[in-house]
């Protein structure tokens, strides 16, 4: 019994151990969408912290038209930092070439355009790409991204689609149980869920639909020319608007219509500056 307790303490010894060794030593910049400021980028270059011979790499397949985002981005990085920028654009070239890989991993900053989230994950999901941004993260680089790219960031990521209502609208209408839809995205944050463009587009019903479909997790929507920047369990907000965060519903119900109740929930505005708590 003895030697049955003492592997027991081992083991959640050893267990606790292989956790903290998997915190990530990179940041997350995140950004609601809009207008880049140059001012919001050169913030984005600093917390990546470059040294000489590091370089950045694009990830463009969220876009329609990713040639000309990444030349966007590409020329705006340049005038305030001009190094060595790469376009790894994997919707046209194969997810295992192990060159292509082996550059991402060691990627100092991984920028993720906007556009279609559920595009970009269906290129990276399950493959190498999507270990080599895991890989480049736990090793002390920043994963960045915009609109899309910002989406693609939690486990539960928002695709935009109701599931009770087939027509699509850039803010949801109802507040109905099971009527956000949620599909697998980068698992960058496991524990909390990020809209995108929120002010300018009124998302307040689609993040309290997601609040309420995962209750134990922290939901932030980021305005547009905004970011937060995520290290371990806190975010700090940079740009030009407001962060919204929601957690904790209290009493969480649906009536026999499918309607969502809650009595109460956690509910902060933050502005450039400011520090909150999310769960990474």
């Amino acid at each position: 019994m003895k030697k049955l307790f003492l592997l027991t303490i081992f083991l959640g010894i050893a267990l606790m151990l292989n956790a903290q060794s998997k915190a990530a030593k990179g940041n997350l910049f995140i950004i609601g969408g809009g207008n880049r400021s140059d001012a919001l980028m050169k913030e984005m270059l600093n917390t990546a912290a470059l040294k000489a011979n590091d370089y950045i790499i694009i990830l463009p397949m969220a876009s329609e038209i990713p040639d000309s985002g990444f030349k966007s981005i590409s020329a705006q990085l340049k005038k305030l930092d001009n190094r060595t920028i790469r376009n790894f654009n994997f919707a046209k070239h194969d997810v295992n070439d192990k060159k292509w890989i082996d550059s991402l991993a060691g990627a100092k900053l991984i920028y993720i355009l906007g556009g279609d989230q559920s595009r970009f994950m269906k290129v990276v999901l399950n493959t190498p790409v999507y270990a080599a941004i895991h890989k480049a993260y736990q090793n002390g680089s920043t994963i960045a991204g915009t609109s899309a790219g910002a989406a693609v960031m939690s486990k539960y990521m928002i695709t935009g689609k109701q599931l009770l209502d087939t027509a699509y609208t850039e803010t949801f209408n109802k507040l109905w149980d099971k009527n956000v839809d949620f599909s697998p995205g980068m698992g960058l944050l496991e524990n909390t869920i990020i809209d995108q463009h929120f002010l300018k587009r009124n998302r307040y019903n689609r993040l309290i639909s997601a609040l309420a479909a995962h209750p134990d997790l922290v939901c932030v929507g980021i305005d547009e020319s905004t970011a937060i920047i995520v290290h371990g369990n806190k975010a700090t907000v940079a740009g030009d608007s407001q962060v919204i965060r929601m957690a904790n519903p209290k009493e969480l119900k649906k009536t026999d219509k499918g309607l969502l109740k809650f009595n109460q929930a956690e509910f902060g505005i933050f502005t450039a500056g400011d520090v909150i708590d999310i769960k990474p």
